[in-house]
């Protein structure tokens, strides 16, 4: 297949992976790109040529580069010895036990491919190692020591990989030779990486000195750094790429850290830059692994050596050794903590959970699908179709067996299995709250601190709404409780919703029934035509449907989506296509919106009246949001000349700014009575000032004040 429009698919597939995980929480996103990879490969007989020197520089330098610039966490430095002989240790560990058992579990595996197998099934995912470990409520040194191992453990293993890997190409095998080329391949690939950091780093300064800041210039030379890094090491100083990409993530870290107050827009441009590179890598990475499985169990199906049944019980072999491997390796670890400080005696529960943590990711599947074809000798990679497909199912059933254990370790914790392919604001949130300590003052999630500062600004536009700027004032107002609304989807649970959605279903059948008094009373008195009444009365029927049809979405953004602009549609296509004066038809329309949404607030009025103790249970935002809906709606019916809209935009300005700065004092709040954590108050400013930003462009496009 043509590499651009291989890259076109697997983008494309990457998005719709993602869209289908929005229904389909309890699946990993990894797992959906698998099925996708699968299910392209079969019925469209897609294959991918893959080189190993260019999928190993695509993907291993940049994932591993920002793994690198997103350690270490405080809590993680403070157990940085155990941590490092961790991720040292355990996979030294893996790869000769794990690769041993697994050549005794399959002789006609070569020992060397064996050793590669198990060296490349080290490396755990951390982002699914944290989201497990949380959930699971392990201890803290046991979390920190987990969360901590995974970040450091793509190296190493990759490094005893490519051991395994050369010792099985060439033959040729020096426990020796081995024993010093680590150690020059370790020494060297870590001074490699600080050095051409360091250079990219003095590079950046000298060029700031000189007036070169530009923010898309310097976002692109962090962005190539890595292969940069990656190539130079690999090809010039014979040393580990591998090792040089982290260490030069990590220093390129902590120079970070000493200029985000010189060079914010930098920073914040970067970091999402890096997220939308990371969140494309890891979904293609398990893409082509799902379309590569049909080559693999192709030939594993043809082959007389093993049967489909043992390739998977092979699989499911060599899973079972590594979790028995890491449990015990945990279970030990805790006897030493114990022993040392004499508080917490090991639990072979939280071993075991330690060890499902362990699911393996898109570095193990990256290293795995860089095999060679061939070896020296020109023969065929051993048995390199059945390491493949072991390495895969070892992947899948990592996940699929973490994704059962959820629900049994943390039944009352909802919160899906989490990769490197799926970070979002809420593993950021987890965070905040790990970085936290722990106090009484109750701590607000950030769809509630949203809520609460997007309220405080509505305040703000009420206290603020004269009768030259209503119409601006109620047109910000519906879009806040829109947005409000959204959010509270996120805070509030299934029978709370369920009671709003109900008390919104019942507030708007009232409005609608003022509507169509309304409608009928100005027919009765020939205020308007037949057409306009019958357009009008349709209007209100399929109103009336759409809240019988209301199923997972509120009313509020079905008013929001519909009432909008398919309104102004038909009444745009109703003007063109009728012989009547279409001044006429407007005028009419402007005065059934008007005269129907002041029935209709008189209608709720009456209602809300008549029973003051129901009216009290009733969802006060519901109320407001309908009211402030029909108020916009008369608003709207003013003539809307050029200069009304040129005032209109200077008031909307105007009042975003009031709203906006309202927002600002909210989230001081908040943080300053100890509501949210600093992180969390961040990235609340951050929103702010884009939408600040954003104003100041339209003012920039179109507005003279």
């Amino acid at each position: 297949m043509p590499i651009i429009e291989a890259v076109i698919l697997l983008v494309a597939l990457v998005l719709v992976s993602n869209i289908l995980s929005h229904y389909l929480t309890f699946i990993p996103v990894s797992l959906i790109q698998v099925t996708l990879g699968l299910v392209v490969a079969l019925f469209w007989n897609i294959e991918i040529d893959l080189d190993t020197d260019w999928f190993l520089l695509l993907f291993i330098a940049p994932l591993l580069f920002n793994d690198g610039r997103r350690f270490p966490k405080r809590e993680l430095w403070k157990l940085r010895g155990p941590i490092f002989a961790n991720a040292i240790g355990l996979v030294f560990v893996t790869t000769i036990v794990g690769g041993y058992l697994m050549y005794l579990m399959i002789p006609k595996m070569p020992l060397t491919v064996s050793f590669a197998v198990a060296a490349i099934l080290s490396p755990t995912d951390p982002v699914a190692v944290q989201s497990i470990s949380k959930r699971a409520n392990l201890p803290e040194n046991i979390l920190h020591l987990v969360s901590g191992e995974s970040l450091i453990n793509d190296a190493s293993g990759l490094i005893a990989f490519k051991y395994a890997v050369a010792a099985t190409v060439t033959g040729v095998f020096s426990l020796s030779g081995a024993v010093g080329d680590f150690f020059y391949i370790s020494l060297v690939g870590l001074l490699s990486g600080f050095i051409l950091q360091t250079v990219v780093e003095l590079l950046r300064d000298i060029l700031r000195r000189q007036g070169i800041n530009d923010v898309i210039f310097n976002t692109v030379l962090q962005l190539i750094t890595p292969f940069i890094v990656y190539v130079i090491t690999e090809e010039v100083a014979h040393a580990s790429g591998v090792i040089a990409v982290v260490t030069a993530g990590v220093l390129s870290h902590a120079h970070e850290n000493r200029l985000v107050e010189d060079l914010p827009e930098l920073r914040l441009v970067t970091e999402k830059t890096w997220d939308i590179i990371i969140y494309l890598l890891n979904g293609v990475v398990f893409l082509i692994l799902g379309i590569e499985l049909p080559l693999a169990t192709t030939n594993i199906i043809k082959s007389t050596q093993f049967s489909t049944t043992q390739a998977i019980l092979y699989a499911l072999g060599a899973w079972l050794i590594l979790l028995l491997i890491r449990v015990a390796w945990i279970y030990l670890y805790e006897g030493s903590v114990y022993l040392r400080q004499r508080k917490r005696k090991p639990s072979l529960r939280v071993a075991l959970m330690a060890g499902l943590s362990g699911v393996r990711g898109a570095i193990t599947m990256a290293g795995v699908l860089s095999l060679p074809l061939l070896t020296a000798t020109g023969s065929a990679f051993p048995q390199r179709s059945l390491a493949l497909f072991v390495a895969a199912g070892v992947i899948i059933i990592s996940l699929v067996a973490a994704v059962i254990s959820l629900p049994l370790v943390a039944p009352d914790n909802p919160i899906p299995l989490r990769t490197r392919a799926s970070l979002s604001d809420e593993d950021e949130e987890a965070d905040d709250a790990a970085l936290e300590p722990a106090t009484t003052v109750r701590k607000m999630t950030e769809a509630e601190a949203r809520i609460y500062i997007m309220r405080l600004a509505i305040n703000a536009i009420e206290e603020n709404r004269r009768q030259e700027n209503q119409r601006a004032a109620y047109d910000l107002i519906l879009d806040y409780q829109f947005l409000i609304r959204r959010m509270e989807l996120k805070v509030k649970d299934d029978t709370e919703m369920q009671r709003v959605l109900t008390d919104e279903m019942q507030l708007r059948t009232i409005g609608l029934d003022g509507e169509q008094s309304a409608v009928e009373r100005l027919f009765e008195h020939n205020q308007i035509s037949m057409q306009s009444y019958r357009s009008a009365l349709r209007r209100i029927e399929r109103a009336r449907q759409r809240l019988t049809q209301v199923s997972g979405r509120t009313v509020i953004s079905t008013l929001k989506n519909w009432n909008k602009w398919l309104r102004q549609f038909a009444r745009r296509l109703i003007l063109r296509l009728s012989r009547a004066n279409p001044h006429d038809l407007q005028a009419e329309w402007q005065l059934i919106d008007r005269e129907s949404s002041k029935a209709a607030i008189k209608a709720l009025s009456k209602h809300l009246a008549a029973d003051p103790q129901k009216t009290a249970e009733l969802d006060k935002q519901a109320i407001y949001h309908l009211v402030v809906y029909y108020r916009n709606r008369i608003e709207r019916t003013k003539q809307a000349s050029a200069k009304f809209r040129e005032k209109y935009q200077q008031q909307t300005n105007r009042l975003r700014i009031l709203a906006l700065g309202a927002e600002r004092s909210g989230i001081q709040s908040l943080l300053e009575a100890g509501n949210i954590p600093w992180q969390m108050a961040s990235r609340l400013r951050q929103y702010i000032n884009y939408s600040e930003n954003l104003m100041m462009m339209t003012v920039d496009d179109g507005d003279p004040d």
